[in-house]
């Protein structure tokens, strides 16, 4: 049986907390920190004037080549450590640097919204 393919969830969800846990999940953001030793990434994200951060555990994609301050996106699990933060236990990792941000917000809330209409009229 093949994964699931995965929800599209802006970072600040999944920062708040908005995502069920152990769901399949893509989301993005930029390569702030990598911790070769820990197998961790983490990823910002801006939203207005807030800045969120999402911790990336990447033992199942290395090795690979980080570039930090580099745009990526990142399928998933969503597990939750014993302190209660979220970390997404990556199964792809990919650098998009050069991807228009504002356009896949808007096709994300686009998605969102077919999806809804497609429920609702059945």
């Amino acid at each position: 049986m093949l994964p699931k393919p995965g929800t599209y969830y802006f970072p600040w969800e999944v920062s708040a907390r908005q995502v069920p846990d152990g769901g399949t999940l893509r989301t993005f953001g930029r390569l702030s920190l990598y911790d070769m030793a820990r197998s961790e990434v983490t990823l910002t994200a801006q939203q207005g004037s807030d800045q969120h951060q999402l911790l990336v555990c990447t033992k199942l994609v290395e090795p690979f080549q980080a570039q930090v301050g580099s745009l990526y996106m990142v399928l998933g699990e969503l597990e939750h450590q014993d302190d209660g933060s979220p970390v997404l236990k990556a199964r792809v990792l990919t650098c998009v640097e050069g991807m228009n941000l504002p356009l896949l917000e808007e096709a994300i809330r686009e998605q969102r919204l077919y999806q809804q209409e497609r429920g609702n009229s059945h």
